[in-house]
């Protein structure tokens, strides 16, 4: 099933973004490393690192997609956001479910 606009439109923004340096900076969105005029003195992420990165916030976003979408593909989402190296398994097992199988709401904000 195809992703809704909104998931392709996360998507593009999450596979688009350099997460090379997410622990020590604050990134407009689109941040591009090799663009940056203010280049920290720290080396970047390691690239498992980096896609541990990528791969969180791919799954906090998949998790309020999942909810408002009932059709919404786990599995082509991650794919789109430049996700890979996980089995099936590991990307469903990423997102929180009730104990009917549906996708979780996020907690309310205090």
């Amino acid at each position: 099933m195809a992703l809704r606009r909104l998931a392709h439109e996360f998507a593009a923004e999450i596979a688009n973004h350099d997460w090379s340096d997410a622990t020590e900076r604050l990134d407009r969105a689109g941040h591009r490393r090799e663009f940056d005029s203010k280049v920290s003195g720290e080396p970047p992420l390691t690239p498992q690192e980096t896609m541990r990165v990528k791969t969180n916030v791919m799954w906090v976003t998949a998790q309020v997609l999942a909810h408002e979408d009932p059709n919404f593909d786990i599995h082509e989402f991650a794919r789109l956001c430049g996700v890979t190296g996980l089995s099936p398994l590991s990307l469903e097992n990423g997102l929180r479910r009730d104990r009917d199988g549906s996708y979780m709401q996020a907690p309310a904000v205090q």
